[in-house]
């Protein structure tokens, strides 16, 4: 990481450094991306499947399942006050001057205007939309789409359900079948993690010439200050969670996560670090596979704790900026409707914005408003994409302690 940027920012001193890293070191970045994105659905059929079925009781199942989906609501509630109580002490956007903010509106119009439109095809659906997306019509083409992975995971655990109703003797064939297809699937893994240092390397270095000016930057400073602050208090409250469920100091859950934590960081994408997550909490945290396999995957799709939080100091951070007071009542929809919006993000970079766009519209914060987080989202990005696998980290570690693991 800090090798790529320092060979980002040694040849951007030359005019044709910039063209030179996006031409010629870029790809290598996007390449290993790829990769993992390409092993990512694989991995949650195979995990997914392995692990429910050798729960051997649908009980277990169910009380698991309710306790994992109790606790992403409640960590993402949390994490979505936190960033209220933040922005409404800090106040960062009455920091943004008339003139920051014209020049803001008109250099990301463009940008604006592509994630309303993708936001109004949402919104523009049923109440049950989300419920009946997440059945899917066609497994092969649903596995082939890595922002439908609610899907995978339901026809994963229909799979792994109706194994385990069917007799023992017919069912351990196809058992052993993905026993095996996951061993090859984290061989995989570990072959494609070689290549991680040069992967990373090419995607510092690909983001530093090709971020915004550093005028932006310091304008948006407080903003992204106060974003950064809340992450690191979900951290501490991940940490308190361990702790809670194991008595392990945080300093034995951060060090268990750094290289998952790492790799969402230069990835900015929970679905391509899942499987160096899943790794990092089985040998670890010492998470037995049958949890890790059924709460990661789901908390990669449904449980965005740094997204929510980042949407609501965004939310009041524009609506500061526009003059805009938002009441008690508005700010209570807003936690509202981030934690439903988190749930419907896909797990690639940038998905947060999207779903922005529909947290603005709900409270009357104008929509164009998007442009002045713009120029600091793709490193903020980063940064609660570390919380939300942080957060299914942390969560696989109660899941396991609630159930006797």
């Amino acid at each position: 990481m800090a090798a790529g940027i320092l060979f980002a920012l040694f040849l951007s001193g030359f005019f044709w450094g910039a063209g030179f890293i996006k031409d010629w070191i870029k790809p290598f970045g996007t390449i290993f991306i790829n990769s993992l994105k390409l092993i990512a659905v694989p991995l949650i059929l195979a995990s997914l499947i392995k692990g429910v079925s050798d729960l051997g009781d649908i009980t277990k199942l169910s009380k698991m399942g309710t306790r994992t989906v109790f606790t992403f609501i409640l960590t993402t509630f949390i994490a979505v006050s936190i960033g209220l109580v933040l922005v409404n002490v800090i106040k960062p956007g009455e920091g943004i001057s008339q003139e920051t903010r014209s020049n803001l509106l008109s250099s990301y119009a463009q940008d604006v205007s592509g994630r309303i439109e993708q936001a109004k095809e949402q919104t523009e659906t049923g109440p049950l939309k989300a419920l009946e997306d997440i059945v899917p019509s066609n497994i092969f083409f649903a596995a082939s789409d890595n922002t439908k992975m609610l899907q995978v995971i339901f026809f994963a655990v229909f799979f792994g359900v109706s194994l385990i109703l069917i007799p023992a003797k017919t069912a351990k064939p196809v058992k052993d079948f993905f026993t095996s297809f996951n061993e090859v699937i984290l061989k995989m893994i570990d072959l494609i993690m070689l290549a991680a240092p040069y992967g990373v390397f090419a995607l510092l270095a690909a983001l530093v010439v090709e971020s915004p000016s550093a005028d932006l930057f310091s304008a948006l400073a407080i903003y992204a200050l106060t974003v950064i602050l809340g992450l690191l208090l979900m951290l501490g409250v991940y940490s308190g969670i361990v702790w809670l469920s194991t008595r392990n100091t945080p300093q034995f859950f951060l060090k268990a996560i750094a290289p998952a934590q790492l790799l969402a960081f230069s990835t900015s994408s929970s679905a391509a670090t899942l499987p160096v997550t899943m790794d990092c909490v089985q040998n670890n945290l010492e998470v037995p596979e049958e949890v890790a396999s059924f709460v990661l995957p789901i908390g990669a799709t449904i449980n965005m704790d740094g997204t929510s939080l980042y949407q609501a100091v965004a939310a009041v951070f524009i609506a500061q900026a526009f003059g805009m007071d938002l009441n008690l009542g508005a700010q209570l929809m807003i936690i509202v409707t981030a934690t439903l919006a988190s749930i419907g993000s896909a797990a690639v970079p940038g998905a947060g914005m999207v779903m922005l766009v529909i947290v603005l519209a709900q409270a009357g914060i104008p929509e164009a408003g998007l442009a002045l987080i713009f120029a600091v989202d793709r490193p903020l990005d980063m940064c609660r994409t570390v919380v939300n696998i942080s957060g299914d980290a942390a969560v696989s570690v109660l899941i396991a302690r609630s159930v006797q693991k």
